[in-house]
């Protein structure tokens, strides 16, 4: 039986319907209100189109460079069709079909405010193609993030014309036949389809809201796992301590705080007398680290809630003032800054995540070095943070901002540009390599925990690690530690936690 229908409405679109959509597998539709705007601008444009001589840019005309190049009626469709053949220029490694999907949802999504022009066909068939998993092969690189995603737009909408590839029910397959399958036409672009296709920041904000969604489950990772290593070091508690950060007053660091404090409630270990007077910064400072990352993400959220909502292709039709505009209402600029943001915050954690792992080895604080029971005949955790300081760099590698650059393109009529997809691109691999850095701070930090032992830890963390525990052991003597950090990763990626309800919202 078929959940319930999501209906694409004028109405601001949150994160969590996105997530609960992709979770839930939900099925796409349009409401009535939106088909109706649709249907409201194409028909303004036919009209218009129909006593407009001037030329009109993209509609009549050629594009970018050849934008005073006067196209006959005749052939407006086909200028239509041949932009999408011809800007269909991607390469590299494929787009992952989850954020293709994404891509067609917000391309769809874009389409519905009705300032675009197209017809209701084309939309639905974008729905189509989401609701029946039907995944265009689209290519990593190509997009200068400017004129919008041009390349994989253009990648994303050749098969509703019957070009290039997809996936379907796993197969890799030629557009031609997957619409012989459906029993579907290609669609007949008209004037003003193509260029609204291709013109918008799908790529790049399918790419930051991907990682933003994973990037808000590993901010509390980051803290519980935080939490966890405090209290295997023998850390103290009292820099977590409410009025200290509130009289800095940083939202972020005042949530990680309070987070930690909760979290570590009831906790032996925390709770016991300590021989030394203070903790690393790598402890020490986590609401300061951790927070500066939340207030991060925090902007980059509020960017991409922004372009969710937002009509992003050119040019920009507005039926009731009688106006058509050429705007630059693709330029990814916004986008492109948040995402090198959204990079170094995550890098952030990554970092600060590395450096207790690090603390952890050392045999201080009654610690064994290397966390096992033989140092020496066993090398025990010695080597995975050497695995963990190599993401870290790579990280720092990869937060060399996008956005400070720019190549002139289209014989100078495109001047600046974005890079936003490229910023986009190396966001999520920063993102991804986080979770890997974190799976190697749980599993240091649950071995030495073990070591605590019979002293316990706060009844949320005892409960968090009795699940780790149940993909990965403690570490009696020498294994193939890859396959430990292996089942770590995954157990970050399927754990089921309920943070204390008196925390306050993190990002």
């Amino acid at each position: 039986m078929e959940g319930p229908i999501h209906k694409i409405s004028p109405e601001k679109l949150d994160f969590k319907t996105i997530f609960d959509i992709l979770r839930f597998d939900k099925k796409v539709g349009l409401s009535e209100e939106s088909a109706s705007l649709i249907v409201k601008c194409r028909k303004y444009l036919d009209n218009k189109m129909a006593s407009q001589e001037k030329p009109i840019y993209g509609i009549n005309t050629g594009f970018g460079a050849l934008y005073d190049k006067t196209i006959g009626k005749g052939d407006l469709g086909k200028l239509q069709e041949n932009l999408v053949k011809s800007h269909a220029c991607g390469l590299g490694e494929e787009v992952p079909p989850g954020i293709v999907k994404l891509m067609l949802f917000l391309k769809a999504r874009s389409l519905s405010f009705g300032h675009s022009g197209v017809q209701l066909s084309t939309v639905q068939r974008l729905l189509d193609f989401f609701n029946n998993d039907i995944v265009p092969v689209v290519y990593q690189l190509g997009s200068l993030g400017a004129s919008g995603d041009l390349a994989p737009l253009a990648h994303l909408s050749l098969p509703l014309i019957g070009y290039g590839e997809v996936y379907y029910k796993g197969t890799k397959m030629n557009s031609a036949d997957m619409l012989d399958i459906f029993g579907w036409e290609p669609l007949k672009l008209q004037s003003k389809e193509g260029l609204a296709l291709l013109n918008g920041t799908q790529f790049m904000s399918a790419y930051g809201l991907h990682s933003l969604l994973k990037l808000f489950r590993l901010s509390e990772l980051a803290d519980i796992i935080g939490a966890i290593s405090l209290d295997a070091f023998d850390g103290r508690i009292e820099p977590f301590m409410d009025r200290l950060h509130q009289i800095r007053n940083h939202k972020g660091q005042i949530q990680t705080a309070e987070r930690f404090r909760i979290i570590l409630e009831g906790s032996e270990l925390i709770n016991r007398h300590k021989e030394h007077v203070q903790d690393p910064y790598s402890f020490r400072c986590i609401p300061q680290v951790h927070g500066a990352s939340k207030d991060s993400i925090n902007y980059v959220a509020t960017v991409f809630s922004s372009e969710i909502n937002a009509v992003t292709d050119n040019p920009t039709i507005f039926p009731d003032e009688d106006i058509i505009v050429s705007g630059g209402n693709f330029h990814g600029q916004p986008l492109a800054l948040a995402l090198d943001n959204m990079a170094i915050a995550a890098a952030e954690w990554g970092s600060i995540s590395e450096r207790r792992t690090y603390q952890l080895l050392h045999g201080k604080r009654g610690l064994p070095p290397f966390l096992v029971a033989n140092p020496g005949l066993d090398s025990g955790f010695m080597i995975p943070q050497y695995t963990a300081a190599s993401i870290v760099s790579q990280n720092k590698q990869l937060c060399t901002p996008a956005s400070v650059d720019s190549i002139e393109s289209s014989q100078g009529q495109e001047d600046h540009v974005s890079m936003g997809a490229n910023a986009a691109t190396k966001a999520l691999r920063v993102v991804d390599n986080l979770q890997r850095i974190l799976a190697i701070e749980l599993f240091n930090a649950a071995q030495a925990l073990d070591f605590r032992k019979p002293v316990k830890s706060s009844g949320f963390i005892e409960e968090f690690i009795s699940s780790y525990r149940k993909e990965v052991a403690f570490v009696e003597n020498d294994k193939v530690m890859h396959d430990e950090i292996e089942k770590s990763i995954k157990f970050l990626s399927k754990v089921n936690y309920k943070l204390p309800d008196a925390l306050l919202p993190g990002i």
